[in-house]
């Protein structure tokens, strides 16, 4: 198309024709395009018509024009045998090929020809009694059409019809049910969410079996149309959460959505907040007993964890073995991961801080040790506190990078190792070792990463301010961070409820654990009406059941 540059072009007394060929390169970079952009408005007039013609021929190319450059694209044509032509119309590799010839082509080829009309009524003969009925959806839109051929449908077009089949016939690889690797119980269930929406939904309506359980799909991404699903019991939920959750769903406009973690940034109220507001899991159970609650879930084809709105900072430290093991023993484990949690968040800062400006909190038996461990030390206790912090994350992060095998074989002796020789050297005194130690151990007992990955980011900005302005300095920290959590909303619901607001009926699901007879409302801030979820006066006494040994 363009013509390049002779020799007689050239500058005099030079033989380098490098900027010729640069420009050379721009040119058919230039022409390249210009070719796409062609072909795109070709496309684009093409779909412009938005319906189909019914003249086969014609709506074929268009297809093909529209598909231009896919390759595993495949348009088969057939005839019946009263003359009418027909096109099958799939992507490879997402329809069962099988399927397609076991339940469209061969009914398609077996029909006498008597039955036959043509034009509108032959689509309705065969969508009705020759091909299969499920999934099978009768359309005239183009962009629908398509649609449903990048999904894993099978398009069957008819010559002389303005109405296309859909027929659902997808073959997509699934991954089993299998038990979470990341919630696991001791005592529940064994199944977890997998990447099919269809499964997890399943899974879910297998423990709600009930019509008030609804499922809304929504199209979500101008590249991927993401299907996502918005779940909820009618009757108990908030109908405005409802509605506030698709509208900020529907007002996503991006290219993909590829995990729920897309959804997740986009929905939330504080994106620049380090407290997560909106739950995450993989276990089906966790979701009804959310629903339950009068919560919402939010669940993405594609990926095993589903969304559940709205939480608060109580929700992400509870686990799902809370509500499948006795009150009392519950109630002691929470208390136990409560605890935990503000070691993992303080304990670094309290030891440097005291070492550093308090020392006269220690008794003196441990102060003497404290001192004679960190004699010869090079680095003040803050900047020790942060190498030994800075290494410690660093091999967690490995062992979770690594392959499974040797992950948890690398962290481990990468952490003896390097300890030992860090006190051996006299880079480090042993206590800090054993403080970040504990600290670790701590992080571990909150029950979900993303709250667990905040409180080991807040951990360095205390320790900076402990190391500054000691004990004061971890008092203003504690100050901003309640502060913030004061103000902070999940879904327009206040983070700490019921604490504050507080609200002391909610209390018995927070501070304790409290026996299921004693639960019998559900969190009265989240459900408009329908607040009881079980009948009062159902606390079991001994005795008094008939039939039974020393009944009265």
């Amino acid at each position: 198309m363009f013509y390049r540059p002779g020799p007689w072009y050239r500058k005099q007394g030079t033989e380098d024709d490098t900027p010729w060929r640069n420009l050379e390169g721009s040119l058919r970079h230039l022409e390249t395009s210009l070719l796409d952009l062609r072909s795109t408005l070709d496309r684009t007039l093409l779909l412009d018509r938005r319906n189909l013609s019914g003249r086969l021929q014609e709506d074929i190319q268009l297809f093909q024009h529209a598909l231009e450059r896919v390759d595993d694209f495949v348009v088969r044509r057939l005839f019946l045998r009263n003359g009418t032509g027909v096109a099958l119309m799939f992507i490879e590799g997402l329809v069962d090929t099988r399927a397609v010839q076991e339940f469209i082509v061969a009914p398609l080829l077996r029909v006498r020809a008597a039955r036959l009309p043509r034009g509108r009524r032959l689509q309705r003969v065969l969508a009705q009694r020759i091909l299969p009925t499920t999934g099978n959806v009768a359309t005239r839109s183009i962009d629908g059409l398509l649609k449903g051929l990048l999904s894993g449908s099978v398009v069957v077009l008819i010559d002389g019809c303005t109405e296309a089949l859909h027929i659902d016939v997808r073959k997509l690889p699934e991954r089993s049910v299998e038990e979470p690797t990341v919630e696991a119980v001791i005592r529940g269930p064994r199944d977890g969410f997998t990447e099919d929406l269809r499964t997890n939904i399943s899974l879910i309506r297998r423990r709600l079996a009930d019509i008030r359980f609804k499922v809304e799909e929504l199209r979500v991404g101008r590249v991927t149309h993401t299907l996502v699903a918005v779940c909820y019991l009618q009757g108990i939920v908030n109908p405005h959460l409802v509605t506030e959750v698709k509208s900020r769903i529907n007002r996503i406009t991006a290219d993909a959505i590829l995990e729920s973690g897309y959804i997740e940034e986009w929905i939330e109220d504080c994106p620049s907040s380090l407290f997560p507001q909106i739950l995450h899991t993989e276990r089906p159970d966790v979701v009804a007993g959310a629903l339950l609650e009068g919560r919402v879930a939010v669940i993405t084809d594609g990926t095993p964890f589903a969304l559940v709105v709205p939480v608060s900072l109580w929700t992400l430290l509870q686990t799902p073995e809370d509500y499948n093991e006795r009150f009392i023993a519950t109630t002691a484990l929470r208390w136990l991961r409560y605890l935990f949690a503000l070691v993992a968040l303080l304990l670094p800062s309290l030891y440097v801080a005291i070492t550093t400006y308090h020392p006269e909190m220690l008794p003196t038996p441990l102060l003497m040790t404290v001192a004679a461990s960190r004699e010869g030390i090079p680095f003040p206790a803050m900047v020790e506190a942060l190498l030994v912090e800075i290494i410690f994350e660093a091999l967690r992060e490995a062992g979770v990078r690594l392959p499974r095998t040797i992950g948890q074989a690398v962290s481990i002796v990468g952490a003896i190792v390097i300890g030992e020789a860090a006190v051996m050297a006299g880079i480090i005194s042993a206590p800090m070792v054993i403080i970040v130690a504990t600290t670790g151990i701590a992080n571990f007992t909150v029950a979900r990463f993303n709250l667990a990955f905040t409180i080991r980011l807040l951990r360095f900005p205390l320790r900076v301010l402990a190391g500054m302005f000691g004990l004061y300095g971890i008092i203003l920290g504690l100050l901003a961070i309640l502060i913030h959590l004061a103000g902070l909303r999940s879904f327009g619901y206040p983070y700490l409820s019921p604490v504050a607001p507080l609200n002391a009926p909610d209390l018995r699901d927070v501070v304790i654990r409290a026996p299921r007879w004693a639960l019998t409302r559900r969190p009265t801030q989240l459900p408009r009406r329908n607040w009881r979820r079980a009948r009062p006066g159902l606390q079991p006494h001994a005795g008094r059941w008939p039939g039974l040994g020393g009944a009265r």
